[in-house]
């Protein structure tokens, strides 16, 4: 037959239909997280048939999804976390009565004793203003020293930070090894920059020469010196660098030695409101914040100090802080206390 000879029959043919999307395992999530998170049942059908998905199959999808009993499972779950965030939230509005609550103490000369009553063991932050008076470090302690003395020791570092919002948590992809002499000359001769930074998990004080640094600090007394493996950091990098929006999981002292860093800090009690998907990280980027897909971090009140060259402060476990350099900059930190510093985390891996 000839398609010149063709004539359409139109009798024998079914006319096209046009047909319901599907509905999918990711649809079906989707409408369970809302359902927990406590959407409405109408908003939810009115979402799936803007997409495409018949109203009565939305209907149907909805109903098969409250009955499940996976579902009655997560809900009676997440009525517990609700009442734990309940409290957090209470917390924050009594911490707003108070002045003090928006600001961090410095104090100078903290005894042993008085540390841990007042601020170790109650979570408190403050800045120790006179910890370093005494150290070389202070003295002794800029780019130049540093390329002199350990210009030949091959350092770790991370690098093309730029090209992956998650650095942090892609650290391993990030390593790179290079010579102490070449990574201070790319500071000195580079621009502000997050691009390379030498961080605390690059470890460079207990896999190298640069160990001997310890021997111009002298520790406080609620330090424990004899105990520095894997729990003393060093850090350096030009200004413009970051660390996101983060807490530790253990208390830590962290000491400005050269130049200067600001510090955004979010008490603990905020944590629920802070999107943490993936271990210690906010899923926020503090510096850009996108508060159409993070709607609840617009109203977090935040402490905000600049630490100067000879300022340490003190970082309860689990509040958290953004970081930023704002000039070249050489900081150490510490977890090394004689108090207890070890404590069991529940860390999320949601995939979103």
């Amino acid at each position: 037959m000839s398609f010149s000879n063709y004539t359409f029959d139109p009798s024998k043919y079914t006319p096209f239909a046009i047909a319901s999307k599907p509905m999918t395992d990711d649809w079906r999530r989707w409408i369970a997280e809302n359902k927990l998170l406590g959407a409405s049942n109408e908003s939810i059908i009115a979402t799936l048939t803007q997409h495409g998905i018949d109203k009565d199959t939305a209907i149907k999808e909805l109903q098969a999804v409250l009955s499940h009993p996976y579902f009655y499972a997560g809900n009676n779950s997440v009525q517990a976390l609700k009442k734990i965030e309940s409290h957090l939230d209470i917390f924050a509005k009594l911490a707003q009565l108070s002045i003090k609550s928006q600001q961090i103490e410095r104090r100078e000369n903290l005894s042993k004793e008085e540390f841990l009553e007042n601020y170790y063991a109650k979570n408190a932050p403050v800045i120790l203003t006179g910890m370093t008076r005494n150290w070389s470090a202070l003295s002794l302690w800029t780019p130049e020293y540093l390329r002199s003395k350990y210009g030949s020791v091959e350092v770790e570092v991370q690098v093309d930070r730029n090209s992956d919002r998650l650095y942090e948590i892609n650290l391993d992809a990030h390593r790179k090894k290079v010579l102490m002499s070449d990574y201070v000359d790319a500071i000195a001769n580079g621009n502000a920059t997050n691009d390379y930074y030498m961080v605390a998990n690059n470890g460079n004080l207990a896999k190298t020469e640069l160990k001997s640094l310890l021997d111009d600090i002298d520790f406080p007394a609620y330090l424990d010196g004899t105990d520095t493996d894997g729990k003393v950091f060093f850090w350096l990098g030009p200004a413009g660098t970051v660390t996101p929006l983060h807490h530790d999981p253990t208390n830590l002292i962290f000491a400005q030695i050269y130049g200067r860093k600001t510090w955004k800090i979010i008490p603990p009690y905020y944590t629920h409101l802070l999107y943490n998907y993936t271990g210690v990280f906010s899923e926020v980027d503090y510096e850009n914040p996108d508060y159409q897909s993070y709607p609840l971090f617009r109203d977090i009140p935040t402490l905000e100090v600049t630490l100067e060259p000879g300022d340490a402060i003190f970082m309860p476990v689990g509040w958290w802080h953004h970081v930023k350099s704002l000039d070249v900059s050489i900081s150490i930190s510490f977890t090394n206390f004689v108090f207890p510093n070890s404590f069991n985390w529940n860390y999320p891996k949601i995939k979103r």
